[in-house]
């Protein structure tokens, strides 16, 4: 199975594509959409684009999204919402199913602890996909954002196993 993590962001949204087999995952691609659009319409624009170009390039059997969290500043939280918004909009209008997470499941998935800061993401989604350095913040957090998905799926598939028929 090949998943697409996102990580939503108005400026720069993070992408990170992994293989995942029941023994391991294993690191495809991963990166940023940066936008450039001078109002709300222009970048929400390039963040369907860009993130349809990906699914295109790459096909994933699912995207994986990172919930909004309620920030102390509303507005921030309402343009985060609409670059999540354009997310998931792109990956419908390619047919992917769209699994979410919030921030807290990610790093506790990934870290081991909710409250981790971005540098100890970036080191455990490093280590775990053998990468040679870590990756940017944006590329990390949609690459955990899979791995969550990842780990998710494992525990659900033992778990299928083990329940009698």
């Amino acid at each position: 199975m090949r998943v697409l993590g996102i990580d939503p962001g108005l400026r720069v949204t993070g992408f990170g594509v992994i293989d995942v087999t029941p023994q391991n995952m294993t690191y495809v691609t991963s990166g940023c959409i940066k936008t450039v659009g001078q109002g709300l319409p222009d970048r929400l624009k390039e963040i369907v684009t860009g993130v349809m170009e990906i699914i295109e390039g790459y096909t994933p059997s699912i995207a994986v999204v990172e919930q909004v969290f309620v920030n102390v500043n509303p507005q921030s939280t309402l343009l985060l919402g609409q670059a999540r918004g354009a997310s998931i909009s792109a990956a419908v209008l390619k047919n992917l199913p769209v699994a979410e997470f919030t921030a807290l499941q990610v790093k506790q998935s990934v870290v081991g602890n909710g409250h981790a800061d971005k540098s100890q993401v970036q080191e455990m989604v490093k280590r775990l996909l053998s990468l040679p350095s870590a990756p940017s913040t944006d590329a990390a957090d949609a690459l955990a954002c899979a791995i969550c998905y990842a780990h998710s799926e494992r525990v659900a598939s033992r778990m299928r196993q083990a329940t009698p028929n």
